[in-house]
């Protein structure tokens, strides 16, 4: 029956791609196109590299008010996740400042951390962790300016109870954001802190 109605849906108001967002066959997220331009994430941090088809999905997520993209964006994670079950006890989004998710609409981690969550049975804790100042972009920054830019840009409530956290994102660049993070959460009580975000850049080192 859930096959069905969701065959019938489809008909109604087809998938349609995150990255090209023409619609999709089947189940598939990224359409055939898009696919064949995806490269997958050399670490297992991370379910992509950052560029192409995942990049426009990304752009569109955050900058395009396309919130929709939240569910099934986080259902590639919830895939890619099977190598933390059983190891983490909650997941917890990397938050915006008020001011940014005011005016964005949503945060767009805390999108992403549902289906994970819910994929590997622990709870989503989307109020524990605080972007207590709101810091410019880090697009621009080099690493050690990004480094200095969020340090103690992050305070969290105390982890009664949990232990071990998967600290999740959309785009990991340096890791200086998810650092500071991962810092305010241990502060807080976490005993271990694991990262997963949905893409990696791939920085080039100079020579």
């Amino acid at each position: 029956m859930r096959d069905l109605l969701g065959g019938l849906l489809s008909l109604v108001a087809p998938l349609r791609c995150p990255g090209c967002d023409e619609p999709t066959a089947g189940s598939t997220v990224f359409c055939t196109s898009c696919t064949a331009l995806i490269e997958p994430a050399s670490d297992s941090g991370a379910v992509y590299e950052y560029g192409g088809p995942v990049a426009d999905a990304i752009q569109r997520f955050k900058y395009d008010a396309r919130s929709e993209l939240g569910a099934l964006l986080g259902s590639v994670m919830a895939e890619e996740a099977s190598q933390w079950a059983g190891r983490v006890d909650a997941v917890v989004p990397v938050p915006l400042h008020w001011r940014r998710r005011r005016a964005r609409g949503y945060d767009q981690a805390a999108l992403l951390a549902r289906p994970l969550a819910s994929s590997l049975g622990v709870p989503a804790l989307l109020r524990c962790l605080r972007r207590v100042r709101n810091t410019p972009s880090q697009v621009d920054l080099p690493h050690a300016e990004r480094q200095r830019n969020i340090a103690g840009a992050f305070a969290t409530s105390a982890l009664h109870g949990v232990g071990r956290v998967l600290l999740v994102d959309d785009v990991r660049t340096t890791g200086a954001t998810l650092g500071a993070a991962s810092e305010a959460l241990r502060a807080g009580g976490a005993s271990e802190v694991h990262t997963f975000v949905l893409a990696a850049r791939v920085l080039v080192q100079a020579t």
